[in-house]
């Protein structure tokens, strides 16, 4: 049970800031240096889902379960701003590596929320849950 609200904690935390992000820094500021090579339409919902999916597995995995088990939010803070690290600077510089227009400043922003966000969403997850359960006991 502990493990499904973790899931959805974890989830509604990070869909939430990465929504708000995205659309007021991340989206402008890419459409600013890639203009009409976005998609679109915005981003394609399939992928979009399947990286959201994939990567909570991974917070769950590396960052929140341990954090959970452990009774150590911080931990689940460390862990996920590592992680988020890896992740979003897998991504950026592999992007900034091999296409013309990606910009620094798009590597730096993006690069700084992935890891703050994971952060925040594996600590956030940790902790909602440790409350929940604690209530339902």
């Amino acid at each position: 049970m502990s493990l499904i609200v973790l899931f959805l904690a974890t989830s509604v935390i990070f869909l939430v800031l990465d929504a708000i992000m995205l659309s007021t820094v991340i989206q402008p500021l890419f459409k600013q240096h890639l203009g009409d090579q976005l998609y679109a339409g915005g981003f394609r919902t399939g992928p979009a889902i399947l990286f959201y999916l994939v990567n909570m597995v991974g917070i769950l995995w590396f960052a929140g379960w341990p954090a959970l088990q452990a009774d150590a939010p911080g931990q689940a803070a460390l862990n996920g701003a590592i992680l988020g690290l890896v992740i979003y600077g897998g991504y950026e510089f592999t992007s900034w590596a091999v296409m013309r227009d990606w910009h620094p400043q798009m590597v730096a922003t993006d690069l700084a929320w992935g890891t703050v966000l994971t952060a925040v969403s594996a600590w956030g997850g940790v902790t909602l849950t440790r409350w929940v359960m604690g209530a339902v006991v």
